[in-house]
């Protein structure tokens, strides 16, 4: 049994990976028509399709959506009770259906055309009713389904994904489509965090950024530090200017050589040359600042601007708590 069970699975596999395999000779002309009316587009992309091939509609139009290409799904039997007056005259609506017969999407399409938005057919056949009343065609015929009663969809719907991928990929290069934009449109996600995320916003400033003026003691330095409880403070000098940093192992460290210490200056235990940050530059690179410090990594960094002046601290945590990985 073990060994039909994976010979099946391998036999999907195969199959499933062989149909997207054909579909390099589909990347031609035809496809470049396609993708240039997409670009030219001045409505959005409208993404119908019926069952299985629904599903693949939803997640094409949200990876068209997340890469700069306006798009949304829309089901072709709530489309038919209303749902149509989404369409305009200037959208793209791409139809899905491996057959080109699916009675739900072909019903639409009139009105669709009456409406004056264009239609893509991306199905395995351009005789088809839809392949016929499409201004576009998008082939993603395939040899057989992986369904060995050739009736689940399996081969024709990895098939039509993958090709929805290769349209999303192609706009994407097309609009120059940066990490930075698609960050924009993924504000929550990991990657928003990375690469939206500057050391300003989160930082601590104003009140909260921890300030000790050179000549000042290391018993102050230490009750300043547990009242921000940051676990480091700033030094600066009598312009106010960046000189160094004492943290809360300077402070212990000091402490270990007898109490007398609580009464040094604190230029005299302070880091000299710290490691500090912009404030606009990205906070995962302040994380990344603190993680690779040798011989062991740091919990903060001192913000300084162009004038040297102090103006936030960043504290390890903040970026975790952020979500900045």
């Amino acid at each position: 049994m073990q060994g039909s069970i994976n010979e099946k699975a391998i036999e999907t596999l195969t199959i499933e990976s062989d149909a997207v395999k054909a579909l390099i000779p589909h990347i031609n002309d035809e496809f470049e028509t396609v993708v240039k009316a997409i670009l030219d587009c001045k409505g959005r992309v409208i993404l119908t399709g019926m069952g299985k091939s629904g599903h693949i509609g939803r997640k094409i139009a949200a990876t068209l959506a997340s890469t700069g290409t306006p798009s949304f799904f829309m089901h072709p039997g709530e489309a038919f009770h209303g749902d149509l007056g989404m369409v305009t005259a200037d959208d793209i609506v791409m139809a899905l259906s491996h057959s080109g017969e699916s009675t739900e999407v072909v019903n639409i399409l009139p009105i669709i055309k009456r409406i004056g938005a264009s239609i893509v057919a991306m199905c395995g056949k351009r005789d088809s009713s839809l392949g016929k009343y499409a201004e576009y065609y998008v082939d993603v015929s395939i040899e057989r389904e992986a369904c060995p009663l050739g009736l689940a969809p399996t081969a024709s719907t990895t098939a039509t994904l993958a090709m929805g991928d290769a349209i999303a990929i192609a706009l994407l290069s097309a609009r120059n489509f940066t990490a930075n934009d698609f960050a924009v449109f993924h504000p929550g996600g990991a990657l928003g965090r990375r690469l939206l995320l500057t050391v300003e916003n989160v930082m601590h400033s104003g009140e909260d950024n921890p300030i000790i003026a050179k000549g000042k003691t290391a018993k102050e330095a230490l009750f300043l530090m547990t009242d921000k409880g940051l676990g480091a403070t700033s030094v600066v000098d009598d312009n106010g200017k960046f000189i160094g940093l004492v943290t809360d192992g300077d402070i212990r460290r000091g402490l270990a050589k007898g109490i007398e210490f609580l009464n040094e200056p604190v230029e005299h235990m302070m880091s000299k040359a710290p490691l500090t940050i912009a404030k606009n530059k990205m906070a995962a690179q302040a994380l990344s600042i603190m993680e690779k410090h040798k011989p062991r990594p740091i919990t903060v960094l001192p913000v300084i601007d162009e004038a040297n002046n102090p103006v936030g601290i960043v504290h390890l945590t903040d970026l975790l708590r952020q979500g900045v990985v």
